[in-house]
């Protein structure tokens, strides 16, 4: 379990320490520039060629629904290497779900820096804010997330053919969900 403080912090496989914060929009810049990493936008159903200004404009706009976390290397303040956002629901009967959405910057991939930004938002989901199930949609070449998000908990519930054109062509996505792991996966009687 991560610690219930405004901050987190992990070691990577390489003795780095990340900690990982809420989003300020000052934090822009960053987002933009893991986004221009050829690997983080192929991962990811972002655009190539973020703007820095469109990123602080939303980064702004988020207010409290959205909660927006980053990765930091060393300290709270240190150099921004990924990003992670679970987005709650709206309508009444879904307000137990979120949507998460995650990039991590080229240079940083595979060291350990996803794994501390979706401890922190799986802390942040089942312990805070009564996300009781979680959503995501990941490609299924991204192997080392699909990987990740299987560690959690998170499974596959289906595949939606062609549903995101990347890099040229039409591609697949699979659905993943992660329940509440407190919560029975059984479905109650009608």
């Amino acid at each position: 379990m991560v610690a219930h403080t405004s901050r987190s912090s992990d070691s990577t496989a390489d003795g780095h320490t990340v900690v990982v914060r809420r989003t300020e929009p000052d934090d822009a810049e960053a987002f933009a520039a893991t986004l221009a990493g050829s690997r983080a936008v192929w991962g990811t159903m972002q655009l190539p060629f973020p703007s820095t200004a469109e990123w602080r404009k939303q980064l702004e706009s988020n207010g409290d629904e959205i909660l927006s976390l980053v990765a930091c290397v060393g300290e709270a303040d240190g150099e921004v290497v990924g990003n992670l956002a679970l987005l709650p629901d709206q309508p009444p009967r879904r307000r137990h779900v979120a949507s998460l959405g995650m990039a991590v910057r080229d240079d940083w991939q595979g060291r350990g820096v996803g794994t501390t930004l979706l401890a922190a938002a799986m802390d942040l989901a089942d312990n805070w804010v009564q996300v009781t199930r979680v959503e995501l949609d990941v490609y299924p070449d991204n192997e080392p997330a699909v990987r990740l998000y299987t560690a959690f908990g998170f499974e596959v519930e289906g595949t939606a053919r062609g549903a995101v054109f990347r890099d040229g062509e039409y591609v697949d996505i699979l659905r993943m969900a992660r329940i509440h792991p407190r919560l029975s996966g059984e479905r109650p009687d009608a």
